[in-house]
């Protein structure tokens, strides 16, 4: 399975020219070359994880294409100009095959921002019972054995102590930086330093993704 890590929060994952998308929002660069794309995967609603435009860059191409989401998710595509647009509702506990992709589903809320700023829906995805990506939640999947985990490094609703913690809890085989547009190129050196420090202390290995970059998983 590749891992080729887009601009913040979005990767793609593909497996013999199938294509799964995660988080394909504002932050990211317009959606090219999305053909074999088989599912998308958006954690919650907020555009720095999904806007219609990049979402129906991939429906065009992709008239197969099955989307999992939260509640929260599911009401703001109903509402946008992709109003008609299936979209399989997804909450923790749930599992759902897509060939060649199985997904597992994690956690319910996002991360606190502020107490005036109202919870939303959030879901957390394991992929192939490789990667685990928790969107903007630090939900850490009990009873998982995570090869390849993604780490967010900078945000309004965390620290990077949290991202830490988060990281030793999981103990990932392998970790890369996600979530990281917020910062200056001195900020990402930080991050990436602190993410990789813990991700040894744990027996793991570091990868420093820049976007456009891929691993193998």
């Amino acid at each position: 399975m590749k891992l080729t890590k887009l601009e913040h929060a979005a990767v793609i994952l593909e497996i013999s020219g199938k294509k799964l998308y995660i988080d394909p929002g504002s932050f990211t660069t317009a959606l090219t070359g999305t053909a074999g794309a088989v599912a998308v995967v958006i954690t919650h609603e907020h555009p720095d994880h999904w806007t219609p435009e990049q979402l129906g860059r991939i429906v065009e191409m992709n008239p197969d294409l099955r989307i999992f989401a939260p509640a929260g998710v599911a009401r703001a595509i109903a509402a946008s100009d992709l109003g008609d647009v299936a979209v399989t509702t997804v909450a923790a506990g749930d599992t759902v095959e897509v060939a060649p992709f199985t997904l597992r589903f994690f956690g319910a809320t996002h991360a606190i921002i502020h107490e005036s700023i109202p919870v939303i829906d959030n879901v957390g995805v394991l992929v192939n019972d490789e990667l685990y990506y928790a969107g903007d939640a630090f939900t850490v999947p009990e009873g998982v054995e995570v090869g390849t985990l993604a780490v967010p490094a900078a945000a309004p609703w965390m620290k990077i102590s949290e991202a830490m913690d988060f990281v030793l809890a999981v103990q990932p085989k392998r970790s890369f930086p996600t979530h990281e547009m917020l910062l200056s190129r001195a900020g990402k050196d930080l991050s990436n330093a602190r993410i990789r420090d813990v991700t040894q202390h744990g027996g793991g290995e570091f990868f420093p993704l820049e976007p456009g970059e891929s691993l193998d998983l």
